[in-house]
C-alpha cells in the first residue's frame, strides 16, 4: 500500500506542525508518511518535546525546516 504524504505547515516549525508530525507518525505511520515545515526555523521548541514524550510519541530527533527544504 503506497502511504500518503502530508506536510504540517506553520509559521515556524517549532511547535504545532512538529507534533502534529509526530503524531501522525506515531498513530498512522502504516498509512501516512508525515512532514512539518515553516515559513522560518525557529527550532525545535523543548516543551513540545516534553509534552509529546509524556504522551508517548518521541519528537526528540526531528528537525525544525522550512517549506524550502521540501521543494
Amino acid at each position: 500500500m503506497r502511504k500518503v504524504k502530508v506536510l504540517f505547515l506553520c509559521t515556524g516549525n517549532s511547535c504545532r506542525s512538529q507534533m502534529a508530525e509526530g503524531w501522525a507518525r506515531h498513530l498512522k505511520s502504516e498509512w501516512i508518511e508525515p512532514f512539518s515545515a515553516g515559513i522560518a526555523v525557529h527550532g525545535l521548541n523543548p516543551h513540545a518535546v516534553q509534552v509529546m514524550s509524556g504522551a508517548g510519541a518521541d519528537i526528540s530527533k526531528q528537525g525544525s525546516k522550512t517549506l524550502a527544504e521540501h521543494s
